[in-house]
This record gives C-alpha cells, structure tokens and sequence, in this order.
C-alpha cells in the first residue's frame, strides 16, 4: 500500500467532513485514482468522520479487491466510482455523500436547478441531474447513473440514495460537494417565499467567463 495514496485520500474524507457537505452520521466514501495506472485508493470505512488509514483499501478499476479488507457493504458503491474513471479519464477524485439537502432532493427525484451562481461558475450551468433509482451495487445502478451524467457536469444526484462528484482533482471535488449542498439547501429555504429562480440563461455564461477570467488572474472565484 502506497502510503502517500492513503494520507491522500485521508485527507480528503477530512476535508469532506469539514466542508459540512455530509449527513450526521459521515456516511459516504472518496476514491482516488493512482496516476498513471489502472487503480484507485478507496475509503473502506463505515463513515467519513474520523476514518482509519488501515481502512484504505487499494482496488483495481475492474472493480477488483487488490489490498485491504474491504466490508460488503462498501464494496457495493465501488462500481460507481470506477464507472467514473472508466468514462471519464480527466477524473482524479470521486466523492459520495449523503449531503442532507442535495439528498432530499435526490429521494424526491428533483433535479438542482442553476439557482445560484457558483453553480454556473463551476461547471453546472444546467443544475445537477437526477439519476434513476437501482438497487446499491447493481449494475441497473451504475446504468441509471451513467446514462444521467451530462458531459462536463462534475456532479450527479442518486435518486434515494444521495449524491456523486467527480472532478479533475480533490478541491474542485470538494468545493463542487459544497456548492451542490448550498444550492440544494438555498432551494428548499425559498420555497416559503416562492421558490428558487433560475439565473438566466445568458447570464449563467456571463457567470462561467467571469470565473475563468478571475482562474486566470490567479484570485479565488468566489
């Protein structure tokens, strides 16, 4: 086991955990992908929150156990993380979480619009989308989520389950994790006031080059 993959990837549950973008309980994982090869470091721990670095797990992106002692439980999401890395080779980081807002969406089978602006600033111009429901595991599953994936969307809810990001690398994971729970819980808190709004379509460009340009000059965007 390579040790700096495993401080990497600990790091990364940690920071998850700081965010706030996760359910009470920390239930979720994180995956990295190795560079260069055909595998990633794995959480094969029951909860984000205070995770071992002995329950890292080292898995092929065949899905297969190649060290660590991964419980059946979490080895039923490892499909959808690989499945990530298989279609989309730019990826470096898959998170999933139970985010309590984004997943009250998901178990209603309501779509994130584009309400506010970080969301068009970082890639999800049209909302994140909702991916059919399948059983945990099953490759109905992994199906329903690959065919709701939007190309250049970094972030996928889980109908009754919760959500997925995956990104180039951690941060943007992360930062994208955070931006999806404060659309998600901005949502239901307009709802007594009538609601979200989305921004208009030709703003939400204006949005994205305003990002890229502040990317350029080297200043945090938001």
């Amino acid at each position: 086991m390579d040790s700096d993959m495993v401080a990497q990837v600990i790091d990364v549950a940690n920071r998850v955990v700081a965010s706030g973008a996760i359910s009470a309980n920390g239930h979720g994982n994180v995956s990295l992908r190795v560079p260069g090869e055909d595998e990633m470091y794995f959480t094969g721990g029951p909860s984000l929150r205070n995770h071992l670095p002995e329950a890292v797990v080292r898995v092929g992106l065949d899905g297969a156990l190649r060290e660590g002692q991964l419980p059946p439980i979490q080895a039923a999401v490892v499909a959808m993380h690989t499945a990530m890395y298989a279609d989309q080779p730019d990826v470096g980081c898959v998170l999933h979480t139970h985010s309590p807002y984004a997943t009250a969406y998901a178990v209603a089978h309501r779509p994130i619009g584009c309400w506010i602006e970080a969301l068009a600033m970082f890639g999800l111009p049209e909302g994140v989308p909702v991916a059919a429901y399948g059983p945990r595991g099953s490759d109905h599953a992994v199906a329903n989520i690959r065919a709701a994936v939007v190309p250049g969307v970094p972030a996928v809810l889980l109908a009754n389950h919760g959500v997925l990001v995956f990104h180039r690398t951690p941060d943007l994971a992360i930062t994208v994790g955070g931006i999806v729970e404060e659309a998600a819980q901005a949502g239901i808190r307009s709802t007594p006031i009538g609601g979200a709004v989305e921004i208009p379509a030709g703003m939400k460009e204006a949005a994205l080059q305003r990002a890229m340009a502040f990317e350029q000059k080297g200043v945090a965007a938001r």
